[in-house]
């Protein structure tokens, strides 16, 4: 009977440690989310370039993210080597992962759909509070603003 209560806490604690792995959402070293390739990912200025004749792209894009949320990872910031280019604010699927935080400068792939949305203020000022800026900062957000998107469904980390 002892032998047996050892057997199901030590299964216990082996499923508890596994799910808590899991949690982040890193299938791998470098890779987060679903699982995938870098084959035929488009640079970010190739994705700018293809959003200006749709809505909505899907594709798997490289970029260098500028930004990463410093309370969970929750989201990030990719921009283009062209400072003239507009940013674009990467989600997670179904907050299904988290990126490390501290990834700013690294260059990574992501595998999703962009899109052009408004954020509303309030979203607006709960980023800047992640993202650790000043409350002065914070406070003069005061216009929702239409950005690009990305619902990353995995991400690749390339120089980690």
């Amino acid at each position: 009977m002892k032998a047996f209560i050892i057997a199901v806490f030590s299964l216990l604690v082996l499923f508890s440690c596994a799910e808590k792995s899991t949690k982040s959402g890193q299938t791998g070293k470098n890779q987060f989310g679903e699982k995938i390739s870098s084959k035929g990912a488009i640079t970010y200025d190739q994705l700018l370039v293809q959003l200006s004749k749709s809505d909505k792209v899907t594709a798997k894009v490289k970029g260098r993210v500028s930004a990463v949320c410093q309370a969970k990872g929750c989201w990030m910031t990719i921009v283009s080597d062209d400072a003239s280019k507009p940013s674009m604010f990467v989600k997670f699927k179904d907050y299904g992962f988290f990126m490390p935080k501290d990834i700013s400068g690294k260059q990574v792939i992501m595998q999703g759909e962009a899109y052009y949305q408004t954020t509303s203020v309030e979203e607006l000022k709960h980023y800047a509070e992640d993202e650790g800026l000043t409350k002065e900062a914070i406070a003069s957000i005061t216009q929702p603003k239409k950005e690009l998107k990305f619902m990353a469904s995995g991400v690749i980390l390339l120089d980690k």
